[in-house]
């Protein structure tokens, strides 16, 4: 498949938007490494490549452990994680799917603030949103070329 739209040229508008999101995340109370983690997740889940290419990039730059990647799509049946980690991941997966039950609910917030809360579904809002852009306008020829903190 070749490339449909260059959206972050055709999309500047747009695009600027979905970038001062990111800038405010990079504000937010919640850890990077936390937010970088589930935007991974998050582009597991879609099946975006570039996402992936990306946030596992940057989820190294920000310390994260290559075996805990490897085995993010399988966080319930392992060790590495904590339940921070666990109820972020399991908000990210409800939000993801729309479907948010009020035990994930209730799990999320013993660990996370309110004002934390909304943040992380921002972050799932906002990876899922680009998830869409890249897959829905494809770029193949980028997957791969992504360098850790290229986008700030």
């Amino acid at each position: 498949m070749e490339q449909r739209i260059n959206f972050q040229e055709k999309g500047a508008g747009a695009m600027k938007t979905l970038f001062s999101i990111g800038a405010y995340l990079k504000k937010s109370p919640l850890d990077q490494k936390l937010q970088v983690l589930v935007e991974y997740r998050v582009s597991q889940i879609n099946g975006c490549a570039y996402c992936l290419d990306m946030h596992s990039k940057d989820a190294m730059e920000h310390g994260e452990d290559a075996k805990r990647l490897f085995c993010v799509a399988a966080w319930r049946e392992t060790p590495f994680f904590t339940d921070r980690e666990r109820a972020a991941l399991a908000w990210a997966e409800a939000v993801t799917a729309c479907q948010v039950p009020d035990a994930i609910y209730t799990r999320v917030k013993e660990h996370f603030t309110e004002e934390e809360l909304v943040d992380l579904t921002l972050v799932v809002s906002s990876i899922n949103t680009w998830n869409r852009f890249n897959i829905a306008f494809s770029n193949p020829a980028a997957v791969g070329t992504y360098r850790a903190g290229q986008f700030g």
